[in-house]
């Protein structure tokens, strides 16, 4: 049985390469820059956005290295109705389908997801360390295809489409650290920096709240200005609210209680 893969946003939306199944009724799979082949894949990330229009579920998964885009179709279906019913934002994990179309000669990606589960900061940050580790085992394979010492047809005919350089595994390289960075910076964010985010969160949601509260995003994007990684925003909004600092009087705000 194929097994779902690991990688990351910043990874995944560099894709533009499918390749066709066994036969005409297979799935065709994703790949990506680092060797990945991806039909069914397993995400973690922050839940930032959820809109519907018409009969289509449409969500936003931010990972550390960016976002995955989300479809999921039919008002009524038990998926569709537990995304509904997900706190936004939220850490959650996905397993799923990975879909790529063109559109006006551009690459369109989007996750198609089967199965969706609230988690806490703990399991996404193992994600993370887990999905770094997936990532490099892929990119050792195309390093040694760059070096021909790698006979997989695979892996080179990745690095014949990408045309890859040593130069493009470094730049992976660096979505790797990134993303792990964010899990070193929640370790470190706790005790008297934490505190201090926390209270600067809510001076700010007291300070800019309206009728509505004050959108989850104007938050992030104050945070950004302090260099703040959007995770850790997300992790500091989510313990306030679990605290009873603060609610959710809609999808996407806070109000102070």
């Amino acid at each position: 049985m194929e097994g779902a893969v690991r990688l990351f946003a910043g990874e995944f939306n560099q894709s533009s390469l499918t390749v066709t199944g066994e036969n005409d009724k297979s799935v065709s799979w994703v790949v990506t820059p680092s060797g990945g082949y991806c039909r069914q894949v397993f995400l973690a990330g922050a839940l930032v956005e959820v809109q519907e229009q018409g009969d289509m579920l449409f969500a936003r998964l931010a990972d550390p290295t960016g976002g995955f885009d989300l479809v999921c179709g039919g008002n009524n279906t038990a998926l569709a109705e537990s995304i509904r019913t997900i706190s936004v934002p939220s850490f959650i994990s996905v397993s799923g389908r990975a879909q790529l179309y063109r559109k006006e000669g551009k690459a369109v990606l989007t996750i198609r997801p089967d199965q969706v589960q609230i988690i806490d900061r703990r399991v996404r940050d193992q994600w993370v360390i887990t999905t770094a580790i997936a990532t490099l085992a892929r990119l050792r394979l195309v390093h040694q295809a760059l070096k021909g010492l790698c006979t997989d047809s695979r892996v080179l005919q990745v690095c014949s489409y990408y045309t890859l350089t040593l130069k493009d595994l470094q730049d992976m390289a660096g979505i790797i650290d990134s993303a792990l960075t964010s899990v070193r910076t929640l370790k470190e964010m706790e005790g008297p920096v934490q505190t201090d985010l926390r209270e600067m969160i809510m001076e700010y949601i007291r300070t800019t709240s309206g009728p509505r509260g004050v959108a989850v995003e104007e938050i992030l994007d104050m945070a950004r200005l302090k260099a703040v990684p959007p995770e850790t925003v997300l992790a500091a909004i989510e313990s306030l609210i679990v605290e009873d600092e603060c609610y959710q009087p809609q999808k996407g705000y806070v109000k102070p209680l």
